[in-house]
């Protein structure tokens, strides 16, 4: 049903009704020309007159109300009911409910109130204030530029000991601000006097940081609470997690007991999506992955060990280096290990072995950085040893698209938020790269040589403008790269994603193909072993029949032997021949049955 309202207004009230006619003209007063007046007058001439050639018009001013804004807070609680009905108990609410729907009154109350709200409802749609009058028009496309960067603003360590910047973060409300975590990762080798603080630096005075932030252990990584810009989370190297309240200052607003906080450097700290926004997670080295609530830190939540045998033993897991959560999937996190395997994790699994769902392994070394893609989460992005490596979540043998093996090492990387095809990625030589895979997929779209140290950390604005890196001498650069960079280009979403899907298909062929070579290797190798398994009984079971064969015959022929010289040696007198011929044959008998056994005796038998 279309609501439409109507305006409505009497004829009378138009005014009165005007009726013309033609007929003669008629003259109705004619005033002469007075001598009297035309003495008080000069006559000029010649005369100059200025005559504006164009249309007439107009000028109206109009003085309208001023419309003055104010902002307030509105805190609502549930309230209205009786003091004998309690609001949580859905029965008693209910039963209350039909009470009220069946008095006159309300009945009275409602049918009033639905007509006022059905003329606003009407006269709100008379006009439709938020009506798109250009969504026909294509967008308008970026001029086709080279790709370019350029040095917006240097930020560097205000300590005289140097320190790497460890990790960026911007300030969720405007990204007017940058913080910076500064550590030294070298064990045991830190010089002596070295700061613990970091700091939060304003972009528009990059000469002193805004805020420092006192921990009492170095700060490996350093993140914004999303909710309350106020709030930030850090890491220590000595496993602590600790959390910071700007309004309250510079020292730490709380901290994890040591007992129960990781055994090693707290490498990864990400919020997670929650209904109070003070719910986050920590990853070390350590092998454990562990559940905090900030307001209280006393303990962690839980703990998930990095297993992937599902045996649960702490000694076999494997060491975290990043994190990934994705808002849109909040029952999955993922955590990239220092031995190159990424790790698919699912928070609302009951038991330790349901948590780690699947692995996917393709870097020779620590995956730096791991994070989905903001328009397609089931595709992510993962730095590590000298490449980048996209992949799909459903091809988990192998990556579906990387990079070329670089010189020097990588050593972060992240998604541009506005693109689905541009990344980033820093390397160990202090450069920056920009791929597109859209516009090139063997070589980077731009690359930067930022400073001459190694750049260590990367983070790029929510708009796409300005990326952020972090140098190991503690110099956090902020650059700006061109229009096209930042831009959403005409059908990017479409190419990006038929793309992915392509080579998640093309992924998928060769793993059928592998599968199926292993297979056939797998048959070909269990039927040689068959064969020789049936040529080895053969051969042995003839060397034992040839065998006992040798010993049964040489038995025989030295008891022939033996019974020769016997008969050599006694020489029987002929009158007790006969009897002793026939001892001699029992005995010979018995004799060649204890010594031949029973199988022996028939032939000893024969030779007798």
């Amino acid at each position: 049903m279309e609501i439409v309202y109507v305006y409505v207004k009497k004829r009378s009230e138009f005014g009165k009704q005007c009726n013309f006619s033609d007929r003669q003209a008629e003259l109705n007063i004619d005033i002469p020309p007075s001598p009297q007046l035309a003495e008080q007058f000069v006559e000029r001439n010649p005369v100059d007159t200025g005559i504006q050639c164009s249309t007439s018009m107009s000028e109206h001013e109009a003085n309208t109300e001023r419309f003055e804004m104010e902002t307030r807070g509105v805190n609502h609680i549930e309230g209205g009911w009786p003091k004998d009905v309690n609001p949580l108990e859905l029965e008693q609410t209910i039963r209350f409910r039909k009470k009220v729907e069946k008095d006159e009154n309300y009945i009275n109350a409602i049918t009033q109130l639905g007509s006022i709200m059905e003329h606003c409802i009407k006269q709100n749609n008379a006009i439709d204030i938020y009506q798109e009058y250009f969504d026909d028009e294509d967008a308008v496309e970026v001029m086709e530029e080279a790709p370019s960067a350029k040095t917006i603003n240097v930020f560097r360590d205000p300590q005289e000991i140097k320190r790497p910047a460890t990790h960026l973060s911007w300030h969720p409300d405007g990204n007017r601000k940058l913080a910076v975590a500064y550590a030294c990762l070298n064990f045991q080798r830190a010089p002596e006097g070295m700061s613990n603080d970091s700091y939060i630096w304003d972009l528009e005075n990059p000469n002193r940081p805004e805020i420092a932030l006192k921990p009492s252990s170095p700060l490996v990584t350093l993140e914004y609470n999303p909710k309350d810009s106020h709030v930030l989370l850090g890491g220590c190297y000595n496993g602590q997690i600790a959390c910071w309240d700007t309004r309250k200052g510079s020292l730490v607003a709380e901290l994890s007991t040591i007992e129960f906080s990781h055994r090693d450097p707290v490498y990864g700290t990400i919020w997670l999506q929650s209904k109070t926004g003070t719910e986050c997670f920590s990853a070390s080295t350590d092998g454990q992955v562990m559940w905090w609530d900030i307001r209280k830190m006393s303990e962690p939540t839980e703990v998930v060990i990095m297993d992937i045998t599902k045996k649960e033993q702490l000694e076999n897991a494997l060491g975290a280096i990043s994190l990934e959560f994705e808002p849109t999937l909040p029952t999955k996190f993922m955590v990239g290990t220092e031995q190159g395997i990424v790790i698919s994790c699912n928070r609302k699994a009951k038991t330790q072995a349901e948590k780690i769902v699947c692995t996917f392994s393709g870097h020779h070394g620590p995956i730096y950085a791991l994070q989905r893609n903001p328009f397609y989460p089931k595709n992510f992005l993962t730095v590590g040893d000298w490449t980048a490596r996209i992949w799909s979540e459903d091809s988990r043998e192998s990556s579906i698209m990387w990079t070329k093996y670089h010189m020097a090492y990588l050593t972060d990387g992240a998604w541009s938020p506005v693109r689905p095809a541009v990344f980033f990625t820093t390397k160990m030589d202090g450069t920056l790269d920009i791929w597109d895979f859209v516009f090139k997929q063997c070589d980077p779209a731009l690359s930067l040589k930022v400073c001459d140290e190694a750049l260590l950390c990367l983070r790029v604005q929510d708009n796409g403008c300005f990326i952020a890196c972090g140098s190991q001498l503690g110099t956090a650069t902020l650059l700006e790269v061109s229009q096209g960079l930042c831009t959403l280009q005409r059908n990017e979403r479409n190419t990006a994603s038929s793309i992915f899907e392509r080579e998640t298909r093309r992924e998928k062929i060769l793993e059928a193909r592998h599968r199926e070579l292993r297979l056939k290797e797998k048959g070909k190798a269990e039927g040689r072993d068959d064969d020789l398994r049936e040529e080895e009984p053969t051969l042995n079971l003839e060397e034992l029949v040839t065998k006992a064969e040798e010993e049964f015959f040489d038995i025989i022929f030295r008891e022939l032997k033996r019974r020769e010289a016997e008969a050599v040696k006694k020489k029987p007198k002929p009158q007790e021949k006969p009897s002793l011929e026939t001892d001699e044959e029992v005995e010979g008998e018995d004799e060649g049955e204890e010594e031949g056994g029973d199988e022996e005796s028939p032939a000893l038998e024969g030779q007798t």
